[in-house]
Formats: structure tokens, C-alpha cells, sequence
């Protein structure tokens, strides 16, 4: 699945897209991840967007 995360002013104007693609990280929680470059008022901009699910990591077993 890939997310589509679109960033607005208050005034409801679209600002900019980012596409966040499924990522596992490197803590091993999953989720989604992406980066993109936007441009507000003649500033340019680099953006992220993370989303983790909660609790996906998974647990080391002890013995």
C-alpha cells in the first residue's frame, strides 16, 4: 500500500504531496516513510512524513 500525505494551508491550498511507501525500520517497527521537496512562497523545503504502527515491533523472547 503506498500513502499519499497532502500538506495544506490554512486557507485549504494544496501546498505539496508526499508519497509514503511501506518501510520497515530499523528499530523493526513497521509502517510507512517518505520525503519530499516543497516550495512555499518562493522557499524551498524539505518535508517527511512517518507513520509507525504501534506495537510492531517484535519482542526478543527470553528464555
Amino acid at each position: 500500500m503506498i500513502i499519499d500525505a497532502i500538506l495544506k494551508d490554512e486557507n485549504g491550498q494544496t501546498l505539496g504531496k508526499i508519497v509514503a511507501n511501506a518501510k520497515t525500520f530499523s528499530s523493526g517497527s513497521r509502517g510507512y516513510y517518505g520525503q519530499s521537496k516543497i516550495e512555499i512562497d518562493g522557499k524551498r523545503y524539505q518535508c517527511q512524513v512517518q507513520l509507525v504502527e504501534i506495537g510492531s515491533k517484535e519482542q526478543k523472547k527470553t528464555d
